[in-house]
């Protein structure tokens, strides 16, 4: 914050020693300041002295500083961080707040307590944004961190093998390199309000060494203020407004078009974000597993810690998650059954077995394959996690569409282990979900796939199949707001002429000169089969022009397998194009995405 103000009353010299002070005040001491000047002015011809508080009138001593690092793919890592930097500095401390892929990892020798909240994403891998920082702690160049005091959030999915993993690495790496740990590492869940709480709680306490802190309901409160009354824990019901397939008839695929009001919501979002939706459960679903149980639909359960209630019925089809199994809730399941087959794969040595077993199945598989299950439906949902919210990257510009978001949702449909499966949130949006019904959302921001600042920089899309959805949004953002820079699509599916996602506004956009250039591959329409990466592969040496003048490079899409070969595409382009060696390549990639311009939104 600099004083720029016209015809300001004060001189050079007195404006030049305000910017100096006005960006070190918190609000509270402006808050403090404004009063306290205009005391003076009310008592005009007094003086007075400010003096900061004595070490006997000051009832808290001087506060520490507290580097607080995340490390975060769609956001939620980044949100948490913000949260703990707010509730720190609110409580006195001096917080820094930094993104991995930001902070100089050198600076660690010179801090003395570190908070790091982390996300696992894929198969037990960093995010994207901690990828530099975590090859820099677990490699020889680390330092000896005996001075340091710190604490690891980890985030994940506990149906995944790796759980958690790089907030376990990062715990026992800086554990290893000397440092001593201000409260014990906390595992969350999808499920993560009530762990982050306590966790936030217990560094709060640690760092304050006994002075009084709040309560982990108030570090709650505090850590959940938002603009809008909406978020996370309290969703929005948004209204459908239209629900449209985007597939031509004959196609293999349906891809549902959702348009959701946001009227009176007070909700906001940017391009790049999500949107999370908390979907309902297949009702026959639902029904089979209650008959197979043998339970009476209507017995009441609870749902909540604080003590609410639901049938059993609607706390299945509303609440709880029921479609897929992990290790820890078959391990929780054997204490209700007597089923040698359940409790002999539960056996050490047999972790091939149990993943073989775990994947594609259901609860109403294990209930069939290792009941009956003792005691009531009541022992059986307090096992149970709650159904998590399933992201979406928003396919509109608020700017576009006032009051409104846009989802591109592909519907999951296969067969498994005999029976038909679906996607719980894609078909509840393809078959249930009609206009004038409502669903609880909300926005989740992801700071870490961003339009540039400059709408002069050019842009290269790649988003094959729903992948295409935040490149939508980009391209309406950038309509609206008047950008200059170049754009370039890379779009890919199965056939031209049924898979073409919003083909009439993507040749709009080109017609109209919004979008520079597109590349297509439709890998059922030749022998064969072309993907996106092909086409990048084809126009290398533009590409990589684009590159050298600055362009932005965004991924959207599967994780496994898509964004995996674009990667090595791009290596393999900035290799040949710019003369360089592997390890050069690699590094000239790792510095876009310092800078920002190699930003990937996968799933």
């Amino acid at each position: 914050m600099q004083l720029h103000v016209l015809n300001s009353p004060f001189s050079q010299e007195q404006a030049d020693l305000l910017n100096q002070l006005l960006p070190t005040l918190t609000d509270q001491q402006k808050i403090w300041l404004t009063g306290y000047l205009s005391a003076q002015v009310a008592l005009a011809g007094s003086e007075a002295v400010i003096e900061a508080p004595s070490a006997a009138a000051s009832a808290q001593p001087v506060k520490k500083d507290v580097t607080v690092l995340y490390g975060s793919q769609t956001g939620n890592s980044e949100g948490l961080a913000k949260k703990t930097a707010q509730h720190l500095e609110e409580k006195g401390f001096q917080v820094t707040l930094s993104s991995m892929s930001d902070f100089k990892p050198n600076n660690l020798k010179k801090i003395n307590n570190l908070l790091i909240i982390v996300s696992t994403h894929g198969e037990g891998d960093p995010p994207d944004n901690a990828l530099s920082f975590h090859e820099y702690i677990h490699g020889r160049r680390a330092p000896k961190l005996d001075h340091l005091s710190f604490s690891v959030l980890s985030l994940g999915d506990s149906s995944y093998e790796f759980f958690c993993q790089t907030g376990k690495e990062f715990d026992e790496r800086l554990k290893e390199l000397g440092g001593t740990r201000l409260f014990d590492r906390v595992d969350c869940d999808l499920d993560y309000d009530e762990p982050f709480s306590e966790w936030l709680q217990g560094v709060t306490s640690s760092l304050s060494e006994g002075e009084a802190v709040s309560s982990p309901q108030e570090a709650a409160g505090a850590a959940s203020q938002t603009v809008s009354e909406y978020s996370r824990t309290n969703p929005f019901y948004a209204e459908v407004l239209e629900n449209i397939n985007l597939n031509g008839r004959g196609s293999n695929k349906e891809t549902r078009h959702l348009e959701l009001s946001l009227e009176g919501s007070g909700l906001v979002y940017e391009p790049g974000d999500s949107l999370g939706i908390y979907p309902t459960n297949d009702p026959a679903l639902v029904d089979e597993l209650i008959k197979t149980c043998g339970w009476n639909p209507e017995e009441v359960v609870t749902v909540h810690k604080n003590g609410d209630t639901l049938p059993l019925k609607e706390a299945l089809t509303s609440h709880f998650e029921i479609t897929v199994l992990t290790k820890p809730l078959l391990q929780k399941l054997a204490s209700l059954t007597k089923s040698e087959a359940l409790h002999a794969l539960l056996e050490e040595g047999n972790g091939e077995k149990l993943k073989e077993y775990i994947e594609g199945r259901d609860l109403l598989d294990a209930a069939r394959d290792f009941g009956p299950f003792e005691g009531t439906a009541a022992d059986f949902t307090s096992i149970l996690r709650k159904i998590p919210a399933r992201l979406y990257s928003i396919a509109s510009s608020l700017k576009a569409n006032e009051d409104e978001v846009h989802l591109t949702i592909g519907a999951v449909r296969y067969d498994a282990h005999g029976r038909e499966r679906q996607g719980v949130c894609s078909i509840l949006c393809a078959e249930r979900l009609q206009p004038g019904d409502t669903i609880p959302v909300y926005i989740q921001h992801n700071q870490n796939f961003k339009l540039p600042q400059d709408p002069d920089a050019p842009i290269i899309m790649v988003g094959p199949g729903t992948g295409i959805a935040p490149f939508r949004s980009f391209m309406q953002e950038r309509e609206e707001i008047g950008a200059n820079g170049k754009s370039w699509l890379f779009f890919g599916d199965q056939h031209f002429v049924t898979d073409f996602l919003y083909q009439t506004e993507w040749q709009k956009w080109l017609k109209d000169g919004v979008l520079t250039k597109m590349d297509v591959a439709f890998s059922r329409d030749s022998e064969e089969k072309v993907y996106v990466q092909h086409q990048m592969k084809k126009h290398s040496k533009e590409l990589f022009e684009w590159l050298e003048q600055g362009a932005y490079v965004y991924i959207c899409g599967d994780e496994k397998h898509m964004a995996h070969d674009v990667h090595n595409t791009l290596l393999s382009i900035i290799q040949e194009e710019g003369a360089m060696s592997k390890e050069k390549a690699e590094s000239y990639l790792a510095n876009l995405q310092q800078q920002k311009r190699y930003q990937r939104d996968v799933y």
